[in-house]
């Protein structure tokens, strides 16, 4: 009997499963996870940190799932190598798995800045896992204020978060604006002011140093020698990819483990999916990890049903995030800067500081590769689809940062072709 070994019982994870299982319905699937708990999803964290999500609202799959389709599941098991050459992996404890097809999945991991004193005291923490939430939420009834190291995606949901929670929310930003990953700084500095105004507040161009305190945490202390009181340091510093387990092995790694077109790694047999893939990016013309949920389902889905011996292929991915603050919704798709570009690019843009509204479509040879949308974000599954289907959008370019830009602006003005894909 063929044996398919998943490492990881996340969004990736999880849709790998369940596409070869409705194609091949006797192989053993076995499915390993470091963490304790069964498949939750990860983007309701910041909703159940704020407490506006319980956490009976969290689990990704019901318990019944894993036995209803014959899945074996190895909770708090942790692998440490893949050796491909003897076809089996090695866990913490010593002990190996063998298989004959091998996903894996494992995610991403908080990346902890290093040289900064006091980060293994008490109080300091990553948000990656139900764990740290978990962790998080436990001390906060003795918390009366928080520092935020960063100011990306996570760092700015867990300040959201808490923030509604009444803490004191100080957020520290070694960079120049917010976002700097996703949005430019016109669009960045609309979403700071709408956190400012609610009561969050930042130190630009500042990096801690030390986390104070001995037991628990006091306060932080930054570069420029100025002290943070706080009672929790939340790191939100980006992540990076959970790439260790193959360190040792000849699987081909960049930013993440490298794949082709089916998800396969340089080693025949051994796929990789999720926020530890590195694959082509649709807009910026190479590879690169887009790690979010969505893209790591597709990419789950495609592995999997390759592994099951189908045949199809994946196009490739490109970078989007979609969030709200307070009200506020922000969009970012493909290309978000022209900053350094190596090719002429064109911008399109239109912005009402006061109605807090902001467009930018950013243009290659006729095609979008990159829209930002920050307040009214109505057109954003249009431009999206105009995006990675790469629609010469010539025709109606005067029509794409009309308030009320739709479908019925395009009519009749792409080819059949491109019609059916917008």
């Amino acid at each position: 009997m063929k044996h398919v070994v998943i490492i990881g019982n996340s969004a990736a994870g999880i849709a790998a499963a369940e596409s070869i299982r409705q194609i091949d319905k006797t192989s053993k699937i076995t499915i390993l996870s470091d963490e304790g708990y069964e498949a939750y999803c990860r983007c309701l964290l910041s909703y159940y940190l704020a407490g506006e999500v319980d956490e009976e609202k969290i689990p990704y799959r019901p318990k019944s799932f894993y036995k209803e389709n014959n899945f074996d599941l190895l909770l708090n098991k942790k692998v440490v190598s893949v050796e491909p050459e003897k076809n089996r992996i090695v866990l913490e404890d010593k002990s190996s798995v063998g298989y004959d097809s091998l996903l894996i999945a494992t995610g991403a991991s908080p990346k902890f800045p290093k040289g900064v004193k006091g980060l293994q005291q008490k109080g300091v923490f990553g948000l990656r896992t139900l764990k740290d939430a978990k962790d998080i939420v436990a001390l906060l009834s003795s918390s009366g204020s928080v520092c935020v190291l960063g100011a990306g995606l996570v760092g700015l949901r867990v300040a959201h978060a808490l923030s509604k929670r009444k803490l004191k929310v100080t957020v520290v930003v070694k960079s120049k604006q917010v976002l700097s990953q996703m949005l430019d700084a016109r669009a960045a500095s609309l979403v700071q002011k709408k956190l400012e105004s609610n009561g969050i507040e930042f130190i630009m161009g500042a990096d801690a140093v030390e986390v104070l305190g001995g037991a628990q945490v006091k306060g932080i202390k930054l570069d420029s020698g100025k002290e943070v009181p706080c009672s929790l340091v939340i790191v939100g510093k980006g992540v990076s990819a959970n790439m260790d387990l193959v360190k040792d092995s000849k699987v081909k790694c960049a930013d993440g483990i490298l794949t082709d077109k089916f998800l396969q790694s340089s080693i025949p047999g051994i796929y990789a999916a999720g926020d530890v893939c590195e694959n082509f990016d649709l807009t910026i013309g190479k590879t690169a990890v887009n790690a979010l949920w969505p893209i790591a389902i597709e990419q789950g889905k495609i592995a999997g049903s390759r592994i099951a011996g189908a045949s199809e292929a994946y196009d490739g991915s490109m970078g989007m995030n979609s969030i709200e603050f307070f009200g506020l919704p922000v969009i970012s798709l493909g290309v978000y800067d022209i900053k350094g570009a190596s090719v002429s690019l064109e911008e399109l843009e239109t912005f009402d500081e006061n109605k807090g509204m902001y467009k930018k479509l950013i243009l290659k040879d006729g095609k979008m590769i990159g829209a930002i949308m920050v307040g009214d974000i109505r057109a954003s599954g249009l431009l999206l689809s105009l995006i990675r289907n790469k629609v010469d959008v010539a025709p109606f370019k005067d029509k794409l940062l009309l308030e009320d830009f739709s479908y019925p602006h395009i009519a009749g003005k792409t080819n059949e072709k491109e019609q059916m894909y917008v």
